[in-house]
């Protein structure tokens, strides 16, 4: 293949045409210094952008002609639909976004790396996704356009080879843009005296030897927090997410990886937390980033041993329904994996699903409770009740999974707050 163009943000940026289409990853695999040139012109007629999880406030998205179709919303899509610009939810989990990608065949393609290592591989870095087929499609269509922005605060993280390498050699690419731009650091939200409960009662579903999967949130970091502290070992990690505390995790010596996939290695499809995970991952053997359909696919996450998936949720019904991207019509973030790693543990006994979540919100000043009898209409449901193991709120745990329906609301109604148990109750 021929060498890439060597070309500045703003030289990058006059290769989308006002009329186009580009893509960009999730969240940390987004090209900063690029998406902020794009921002400076005015000349766009119709540009459809493709992305999910924006980690930055760019100006881009405020200008007229220009349309962010997102696949999650996070507070900055939140807050550019409020203002009243134009973002629009694709409703696909994270599985399906290189479906979407393989339909859009968008012209215009990019995303950050890591500077070349000894080798003179470009690293994807924090983010191997959904997007790395359709980019090396995208390089092979003369007529198309692949970006790498490197950037040399982004550490260079690992694959796995042959048939995963986790990033392109530098003819792979038809630009090359060089930009030193801050990383995404995701502080941990502090928790309370709800989330400590919450976390009380998940530990004692999480055995030695298990295999983990969390996200990021007070909960999840209260648990791994535990878990390094604690006496257990011999841990696995297999998760969507890559966190602070899951290194944590790691460098307590607690994380073994003899889980029966991917043996030795702990994976994942992207990672976010702190400026000192990112040193962390910086060379660091014993993770490896893998593509989404691999990382999510429910038949590898059940393969594992005794695995144990920690996720939350915004409500759940007294069907054992659950909801966690929607708040009643309004979207509010998006699908991901969270079906995934609700389904893939339930094929094994000792497998176990955990849905945590605060027992009320509050809502235009009013306490509301997240455990309700139906969902309002317009509400979506992101997880079916047959694939629903372990409810969890500070209350206590419904274990829903053998149960009959009756039962199953009966043990919801139990862990709501006891402010509306009564009225959940009623009916059955």
């Amino acid at each position: 293949m021929a060498e890439p163009k060597r070309l500045s943000p703003e030289e990058a940026a006059a290769l989308v045409r006002p009329v186009d289409s580009l893509a960009v990853p999730l969240g940390p695999g987004q090209p900063p210094a690029l998406l902020r040139a794009l921002g400076e012109r005015d000349d766009f007629e119709d540009l459809e952008v493709g992305g999910a999880l924006l980690l930055g406030l760019y100006p881009l998205f405020t200008r007229k002609g220009v349309r962010l179709r997102s696949g999650f919303y996070g507070p900055v899509e939140r807050g550019l639909l409020a203002s009243g610009h134009d973002v629009s939810f694709v409703p696909a989990d994270f599985r399906r976004f290189a479906v979407v990608l393989e339909q859009s065949k968008p012209r215009v393609m990019a995303t950050a790396v890591a500077p070349p290592d000894a080798s003179g591989r470009l690293s994807l870095s924090l983010h191997a996704g959904a997007s790395v087929e359709a980019m090396k499609e995208c390089r092979r269509d003369p007529d198309r356009v692949l970006i790498a922005e490197i950037n040399p605060r982004l550490p260079r993280t690992l694959g796995l080879p042959p048939e995963h390498p986790h990033g392109f050699m530098p003819d792979e690419v038809d630009v090359l843009v060089e930009a030193d731009s801050p990383l995404p650091v995701l502080s941990e939200p502090e928790p309370g005296d709800v989330e400590r409960a919450i976390a009380d009662h998940v530990r004692p579903f999480v055995p030695e030897g298990a295999t983990l999967q969390t996200g990021i949130g007070a909960i999840p970091s209260l648990v791994v927090g535990a878990l390094a502290e604690g006496p257990g070992g011999d841990y696995g990690i297999h998760s969507e997410m890559f966190t602070t505390g899951l290194m944590q995790l790691c460098r307590a010596g607690k994380v073994t990886n003899r889980k029966g996939v991917y043996d030795g290695f702990s994976v994942c499809t992207f990672a976010a937390g702190s400026q000192e995970l990112y040193d962390w991952l910086d060379g660091e053997e014993s993770v490896r980033f893998l593509p989404v359909d691999l990382v999510n696919d429910p038949a590898r996450i059940g393969a594992n041993r005794r695995m144990i998936s920690i996720n939350g949720a915004l409500g759940v019904d007294l069907a054992g329904q659950v909801s966690a991207d929607t708040l009643g019509s309004r979207q509010f973030s998006g699908i991901g994996g969270h079906e995934d790693f609700v389904q893939g543990p339930g094929g094994h006994l000792a497998d176990r699903s955990l849905i945590c979540l605060p027992s009320t919100a509050r809502v235009a000043g009013e306490t509301v409770s997240r455990i309700v009898t139906a969902f309002t209409p317009g509400t979506t449901v992101t997880t079916p009740r047959h694939q629903v193991d372990v409810v969890v709120t500070e209350y206590g745990v419904a274990e829903l999974q053998g149960r009959n329906v009756d039962e199953r609301a009966r043990a919801l109604a139990a862990i709501a707050h006891p402010d509306f148990r009564d009225e959940l109750l009623k009916g059955l």
